[in-house]
Parts: C-alpha cells; sequence; structure tokens
C-alpha cells in the first residue's frame, strides 16, 4: 500500500501534465499566447502533484526508478487522453512501441 501513494500522486500529476501539453490541440483556433499561459497554469497543478510524488517515492525507488514509472503511468495516461479526449486512433505500431517501452520497466527494476 505504501508504494501506491507516489504511483497515485503521478497519475494524477499526469492527468493535468497532458492538459497541459496537449489539451490546447483542441482549440487552434485560440491564439498561441493564451494556449501557453493556459498550459502553464494548469502545470502548476502538475507539480504539486508530481514533486511530493517523487519526495515520497524516493523512500522506496532510487530516481531511476521513478522516471521510469513517470515515463511508463505517462503513457498509459496519454493513450486514454489521445483516444477519449483528443479522438484519435491508437494504432497497432503504437502499441508496440510502448510494450516494448513496458519491457524497460523490467529491466530497471530487476534486481540483478
Amino acid at each position: 500500500m505504501k508504494y501506491a501513494v507516489p504511483i497515485l500522486l503521478l497519475t494524477a500529476s499526469n492527468a493535468f501534465m497532458m492538459f497541459a501539453w496537449y489539451g490546447h490541440l483542441k482549440y487552434k483556433s485560440a491564439p498561441l499566447w493564451i494556449a501557453v499561459i493556459a498550459s502553464w497554469s494548469i502545470a502548476f497543478f502538475e507539480y504539486c502533484l508530481q514533486v511530493p510524488a517523487n519526495r515520497i517515492g524516493h523512500a522506496y525507488w532510487d530516481a531511476a526508478h521513478l522516471k521510469t514509472l513517470q515515463e511508463v503511468i505517462t503513457l498509459a495516461v496519454f493513450v486514454v487522453f489521445s483516444t477519449l479526449y483528443l479522438k484519435e486512433d491508437f494504432k497497432w505500431n503504437y502499441a508496440v512501441g510502448f510494450a516494448l517501452m513496458v519491457l524497460a520497466v523490467f529491466f530497471v527494476f530487476k534486481k540483478w
């Protein structure tokens, strides 16, 4: 259970991150400066979750583990975000590429 807190915080921070980084793509007619300010405003809340997630998680994992978790969570949240919010197709080659990245998690977390 103790490992769940940083993972949940990372997942929530990634939800904010997706909107900060990609949410504006649905509103391409808005001026770029508005997209930048809106994105930075949303990113503030991402950092409010990300920083505690890394602080708490560092009690259990080293920085390489945290970064690897972050990337896999980012991919999972991105798939949901891009298909549901941006209405983009999830193609088979994306699945293969993401699966290879998940395989990287095995190697990072494996005790040799």
